[in-house]
């Protein structure tokens, strides 16, 4: 991983983190379904930013659009999820379970993406999910 690359991901996970803290406080006031709308209109605003600042007109194609929809059907289906989970329990809890969704990514890579798993990507992977386990309960 470039160091560019590990900086972005870096400020993923500090945004995320402050995405779960700021969606719990606001499922103490609003119904999940208009937090996570409120939510997202935000989101969708900084990416507009993001992609006009990059100064190029961004490509499209056919299949992009179809995959990046049907990524956002499913990424709508969690976040309300994760949402009305944040709601109705701990936000401790809400937070760690659904951080696991990087396990049902790499178990998909492996069998439709031809990505592979070694002995070390299994452990990391068990031990990902001991933590989570321990942490929620």
């Amino acid at each position: 991983m470039t160091q560019t690359a590990l900086a972005f991901a870096l400020v993923a996970m500090l945004a995320w983190g402050l995405w779960a803290v700021f969606a719990d406080f606001a499922t103490r006031s609003l119904a999940p379904e208009v937090a996570m709308v409120v939510s997202y209109v935000a989101g969708i605003g900084v990416a507009v930013v993001y992609v006009l600042a990059q100064g190029q007109r961004p490509a499209f194609s056919s299949v992009g659009v179809g995959y990046a929809a049907l990524g956002g059907l499913f990424s709508g289906i969690g976040a309300i999820s994760y949402y009305v989970a944040l709601q109705r329990g701990s936000a401790g809890v809400a937070t760690t379970v659904t951080a696991l969704y990087f396990v049902v990514a790499a178990v998909l890579g492996v069998l439709f993406l031809g990505d592979s798993l070694t002995t070390r990507d299994a452990a990391g992977i068990a031990l990902a999910v001991g933590a989570v386990a321990l942490l929620s309960t």
